[in-house]
């Protein structure tokens, strides 16, 4: 259930299903799957050189399904939305807490 991609940046995403590390697959898929959204799962996507994680919301097998074109709009969705440059550093403006 891991995926990387690369950007126009030649930074590197690794995008993960939350809980994924559980062995029991029903049992990773049901903790990662978003509450009241059927067949929504939260995946985290990191960075290459330690900038901020991103926490998005993908449906179905994204892993599979989603072409690297599409996860990394995805990204640039959340980026351009929930993050603000200030003098030099990147602030969340995301309820979500990052791993």
């Amino acid at each position: 259930m891991t995926r990387e991609i690369k950007d126009s940046d030649g930074i590197t995403w690794t995008c993960i299903q939350a809980f994924s590390g559980l062995s029991d697959t029903s049992k990773a898929e049901d903790a990662a799957e978003v509450e009241g959204e059927p067949d929504t799962y939260w995946v985290v996507c990191t960075p290459s050189g330690g900038a901020q994680s991103v926490r998005l919301k993908l449906q179905g097998k994204w892993e599979e399904e989603y072409s690297d074109e599409a996860l990394l709009k995805e990204i640039r969705t959340f980026l351009t939305r929930n993050l603000v440059w200030g003098k030099g550093f990147l602030f969340s403006l995301s309820p979500y807490p990052f791993p």
